[in-house]
């Protein structure tokens, strides 16, 4: 799911780590810089990230993510089978609410 999360992020163009910790934050996912690294490390190896040293004037130089040509079709990928999920998880929650509501 993390990942998903951070490939949706990256998808509207590049970040570094400090900047996709926030964006979690503003969607009331709390994620951690030790839990965030390791993830973009493992995403970067696999083919789906690279990135880029940029200069900061707020201290020392950052690195800016970017999701890959492969990191898209993963994205797609993921997406596809979030809106299966999603789609069933509502139908079940329909179901639910219509059953306890007619009561």
């Amino acid at each position: 799911m993390l990942e998903f999360c951070v490939l949706l992020i990256l998808r509207r163009g590049d970040a570094y780590a400090s900047e996709m910790i926030a964006r979690l934050k503003d969607a009331h996912l709390i994620v951690m810089e030790g839990t965030l690294y390791p993830l973009l490390t493992r995403l970067k190896n696999d083919g789906l990230l690279s990135y880029r040293w940029e200069e900061s004037s707020q201290g020392p130089p950052r690195k800016y993510y970017s999701i890959t040509p492969v990191g898209h079709q993963f994205l797609e990928q993921l997406q596809s089978s979030w809106d299966e999920i999603a789609s069933a998880v509502n139908i079940l929650n329909d179901d639910y609410h219509s059953k306890f509501s007619s009561q």
